[in-house]
């Protein structure tokens, strides 16, 4: 799929002129035109395009808001306050930044659920997993500096809790949380650190982006049979077929995300981020924001001592173990069939793994006390089991079921499958 001679031919002596010297209409062209695409793509793999979209909305309304934003402790809520009232369209801006990290996160989690569902991580779309990967962590750090700066109660408190976990750690921890918080306390310097970090970062997931989409190109799209392209027919032009597909999801996923935005702005937030940071008074409930609950959970779940390792220690290394397993994931899945549909039983744990994430999201909204911490031990063991249990030890005695020999194979026996209920609904 990656191969091939470019079929693109200049129309023009601009065009021509241009191609011999920089050609950037070539590379466009064969990356998002003449690409060629398996023909059984759902919608499920639409979030690629999902993702780039809201990554760019990201950027561009941050650039703006940096524009009128203060990073100093004591002008900072203030600024804040003033975009929403006195800048031009700075409500909207605001709204459509503090949602879209919200339903960034939304894209990327269902992004990386149908990764793991369709076995997009396997050979040899290692490197590719893995970039996408560290695109998820650099997510995760620039929301985490990005929540601290309206500098609200629980970004004060929440960016203490986190911080005060570094020094967890033996021998460099408090040097960690000194060089993030620029002293021995969120402050003045912690905020400057922080601005500076989460506009830069960005721009840093920008390049990683660049990098995982050549190396898709590269390689090649998989798809839900798992089944690699193995003739022509197999695959559709990216343009229209993939275009107009991933245009018509990107539009439904905008009118969800903009209903958020006009009516309900406020609803994926915490109230308490609305009081202006005060150092004496601790929120009744410290929580971060809601895509970082499940590791909050993890974080919290580990309440003894594990031999030499206190249970700080240990809450700290669950919650960094529960990204850092997701980089190894190709090589912990033995099985050779790429895809969850002819995998029935691996389809069944996986979605139980489905749902222990999102419980573990509610568990982290919950006091770490009573039910609570044994659900979220419960559940994280089974988080981690998914992965170095689950996975290496069922590729090896499941039994899947029989693989078609083609993509077009596949697809055409859906269709005559569908065609008997189809004849029947037109004879009722």
């Amino acid at each position: 799929m990656s191969g091939g001679h470019s079929t693109y031919t200049p129309k023009s002596g601009i065009g021509r002129w241009m191609d011999a010297r920089l050609p950037l209409p070539r590379l466009v062209y064969d990356s998002f035109v003449a690409y060629p695409v398996p023909r059984n793509l759902n919608y499920a793999y639409t979030f690629g395009g999902i993702l780039t979209l809201m990554l760019a909305v990201q950027i561009l309304t941050g650039i703006v808001l940096a524009m009128h934003y203060a990073p100093n402790t004591e002008l900072a809520f203030a600024s804040v306050e003033k975009i929403m009232r006195d800048v031009n369209s700075g409500w909207l801006l605001r709204y459509l930044h503090a949602n879209g990290a919200s339903f960034f996160f939304v894209a990327v989690y269902i992004h990386i659920f149908r990764g793991l569902y369709y076995g997009s991580y396997k050979a040899p779309r290692e490197l590719l997993w893995i970039l996408g990967c560290i695109i998820y962590l650099l997510m995760m750090a620039t929301a985490f500096m990005g929540y601290v700066l309206p500098w609200g109660q629980m970004s004060f408190w929440g960016a203490t809790v986190i911080t005060g976990f570094f020094t967890a750690i033996p021998l460099v921890g408090e040097w960690v949380q000194q060089l993030l918080l620029g002293g021995f306390a969120v402050d003045n310097p912690t905020l400057n650190r922080f601005f500076s970090l989460h506009y830069l970062l960005p721009f840093m997931i920008a390049g990683v982006v660049v990098l995982h989409i050549w190396a898709l190109h590269v390689t090649g799209q998989t798809n839900p049979t798992g089944i690699e392209v193995k003739q022509k027919t197999d695959t559709v032009n990216f343009t229209p077929y993939a275009t107009i597909k991933d245009s018509f999801a990107m539009v439904v996923f905008l009118f969800v995300f903009l209903y958020f935005v006009f009516y309900i702005p406020g609803y994926l937030g915490h109230a308490d981020n609305s009081i202006e940071a005060n150092p004496l008074q601790t929120p009744a409930h410290i929580v971060p924001e809601w895509y970082f609950l499940p590791f909050y959970a993890i974080l919290r779940a580990i309440t003894f001592n594990i031999g030499p390792i206190d249970s700080k220690l240990g809450g700290v290394l669950a919650m960094f173990g529960s990204i850092a397993v997701l980089f190894v994931v190709p090589w912990l899945d033995t099985s050779k069939v790429r895809s969850a549909v002819y995998r029935p039983w691996y389809k069944l744990f996986f979605w139980l793994f489905v749902v222990d994430a999102i419980f573990l999201g509610w568990l982290g909204s919950k006091p770490a006390e009573g039910v609570y911490v044994m659900l979220a031990q419960a559940s994280t063991f089974y988080y981690f089991a998914f992965f170095l249990i689950i996975m290496p030890v069922l590729g090896l005695i499941e039994t899947p079921r029989r693989l078609p020999n083609s993509i077009t194979e596949a697809v055409l026996e859906k269709n005559k499958g569908e065609a008997p209920a189809s004849a029947q609904a037109r004879e009722g």
